[in-house]
């Protein structure tokens, strides 16, 4: 992923970096010779926005995801170990014969605190007795965006150790996949925090990937700087994004304004497909700018194009404000673009996060509900290269698929799961996919001169694949062979 030297037969590594490729390391002694038989390697996988603790918090909860018939859902449930709460993920009303309700959850158990989460994160359904707890909120037991944060929160927090055995759960399955840094996002508050002290859980975890933590701009709080630093709201001891070192650090500040397609709350100009809804917008305008002022890189949740709006037109205010050189504000996920929006997000120079394995997954589902004229716009490719913008891949997992070679092949075929063609004319080659899961990722998260290709002087991390992903016959079948971090075997090898 280098231009200046595409390719290479030898990599030196000294110290955890690249101190050579090909000739310049040549006839050097080597304290190891590692010979992988014609095997292609490639700089290893960045995951720019994905949900660690969260993936591996679902092993300890009740998996329903799958299942077609509600009352298959209750008996999982029902067959929940003994506890104060039975939760659940992978609740998805769409593929079920019936929604679920709360009087439908009080016959598994009305003593009990009963919480199950949608696929998206945006949603869950809860019992009767959880209703109760939340004053004010009116529901048949459905709950979306703040409300069901709510009751999520009823069931905070979750224990370091809780915390470091979901991580370290969630790692062996990235390293499987080939990624060696992850982006987690959003900590110590927010839409799918554990604790508000998680981030101890990542510090004492000491995991074998790089992880960079989106802080929640819900931490935020009333700061009595200098008044020339400009700075009105921080965190704590005012750091801010770049804390840190090569293994653990600090990204970008985490804001939402908006929920999700799946749960129908991202924000759209107009209605879904066949209704009067278009989604819920968050007003998080004083955390953006603040944030921006702060010194943070901003990563603002925007899914549909009324958000995209919103985070475009309170980036813009930001910089017109309080102009700062390569700010490199994030919009996560991107997932509806007009036309007209992509040579503003050009102009700013904000970076789409986008997650192409979504389409794969459920781009049928998410195609119906745009309708024909809007369906192309969704988690652009070719629109945004065109304009000169810069992608960075990511999973959102446990959402969709986490495997990058999963999404770099959809990138390239734009097809999903059930055969849809989808933004025809939004195709990339092979190499710009893989682009997106190194070199864009890396640029992300500001890490470019230590990631995101195999350059001298970079950090050696690696993913060593059984086969050329630019002539494989599927991309997403490639085997992963090894995952080298710091020069490493973290997988395979």
């Amino acid at each position: 992923m280098d231009p200046r030297r595409p390719t290479a037969s030898t990599i030196g590594v000294w110290r955890g970096r690249i101190v050579g490729i090909d000739d310049d390391v040549a006839g050097l002694p080597a304290v190891r010779t590692v010979d992988l038989d014609g095997a292609t390697v490639l700089p290893g996988f960045i995951d720019a926005h994905t949900h660690l603790a969260w993936a591996g918090r679902a092993r300890r909860t009740v998996d329903v995801s799958g299942l077609v018939r509600a009352d298959d859902v209750l008996d999982a449930l029902r067959a929940a170990p003994d506890g104060a709460w039975i939760e659940g993920t992978g609740y998805d009303p769409r593929s079920l014969d019936r929604v679920l309700t709360a009087a439908d959850l009080d016959t598994v158990g009305a003593d009990r605190n009963i919480y199950v989460q949608d696929l998206s994160g945006h949603a869950c359904v809860v019992n009767s007795l959880v209703l109760k707890q939340l004053p004010g909120v009116v529901s048949d037991g459905w709950l979306t965006e703040n409300d069901r944060a709510a009751a999520h929160a009823l069931r905070l927090p979750y224990s370091i150790d809780e915390l470091c055995a979901d991580l370290h759960h969630s790692v062996r399955q990235v390293l499987a996949e080939g990624i060696t840094m992850c982006a987690e996002a959003g900590v110590g508050a927010g839409l799918l925090a554990g604790s508000p002290v998680e981030v101890a859980a990542y510090q004492r975890a000491d995991l074998p990937v790089r992880v960079q933590l989106m802080v929640s701009a819900n931490v935020l709080h009333p700061v009595r700087a200098h008044q020339d630093d400009g700075v009105t709201r921080s965190i704590d001891l005012g750091l801010h994004t770049g804390f840190g070192g090569d293994r653990l650090s600090l990204g970008a500040l985490k804001v939402w304004t908006d929920g999700g397609m799946m749960a129908r709350t991202a924000a759209l100009t107009s209605p879904y497909e066949g209704t009067d809804n278009t989604g819920e917008l968050l007003d998080e305008r004083e955390s953006i700018l603040d944030g921006h002022d702060a010194g943070w890189q901003m990563a603002v949740h925007a899914i549909g194009d009324r958000a995209v709006d919103f985070a475009l037109d309170t980036l813009t205010e930001a910089q017109a404000r309080n102009p700062r050189a390569d700010a490199r504000h994030r919009i996560e996920h991107c997932g509806l673009v007009r036309p007209d929006q992509l040579q503003r997000i050009a102009d700013l120079g904000v970076i789409p996060v986008i997650q192409p394995s979504f389409l794969w997954s459920y781009g049928d589902d998410y195609a119906a509900i745009m309708g024909a004229e809007r369906a192309p716009w969704m988690y652009r490719g070719r629109s945004f290269l065109d304009h000169g913008i810069t992608i960075a891949g990511s999973s959102d997992r446990p959402v969709a698929d986490g495997a990058p070679l999963r999404a770099i092949e959809f990138m390239v075929e734009r097809q999903s799961i059930g055969g849809l063609h989808l933004g025809p004319g939004e195709e990339i080659t092979v190499e710009q996919a893989i682009a997106a899961y190194t070199l864009g990722g890396a640029y992300a998260c500001r890490v470019e001169k230590d990631l995101g290709s195999v350059t001298p002087g970079k950090l050696a991390d690696f993913v060593v694949l059984a086969d050329d992903p630019r002539t494989a016959p599927s991309i997403a079948a490639v085997p992963v062979l090894a995952t080298i971090v710091g020069g490493e075997f973290a997988y395979g090898g």
